[in-house]
């Protein structure tokens, strides 16, 4: 793994949190993007399916902040075999109709040609947490 590859991956997270918990622009994550990425996401989710280049992945981004607005980081663990990296995540995120937040896990493989991100391939601990944070009314 190249320093490089992991400069860009930790601004990428650190730019798409900014994005999700802070309002900050799209522009953050896109420098560290490939011009071809391509974000693959569940299909069962609000934000499935296959999203690819800049304006797909800002309209896959604007998709999530709609069901998100809050992100937060609290355990990440790397393995890297050149260009690629398997990302270990645990954290909260905060749905923005119900105001749930949902502690959950995810390994996610991230491809990299020329120290930008190409690929994003997400597997969910449990999409059914996912959606059922994002769907049932919090408890006053």
């Amino acid at each position: 793994m190249t320093v490089d590859v992991m400069i860009t991956l930790r601004a990428f997270y650190a730019a798409e949190a900014a994005y999700l918990t802070e309002g900050a622009g799209f522009e953050q994550m896109a420098a560290h993007l490939a011009s071809d990425v391509v974000m693959y996401q569940a299909s069962s989710l609000p934000y499935g399916g296959e999203w690819r280049g800049h304006e797909g992945f800002r309209a896959f981004i604007a998709a999530m902040g709609e069901s998100w607005d809050g992100l937060w980081f609290d355990e990440q663990q790397f393995v890297s075999d050149n260009d690629r990296v398997v990302v270990y995540s645990r954290g909260r995120l905060r749905a923005r109709r119900t105001g749930r937040t949902l502690e959950t896990s995810l390994l996610q493989w991230i491809s990299f040609k020329d120290g930008l991100i190409t690929e994003f391939r997400p597997y969910y601990h449990d999409t059914s947490a996912v959606l059922a944070a994002l769907t049932a009314e919090s408890n006053p």
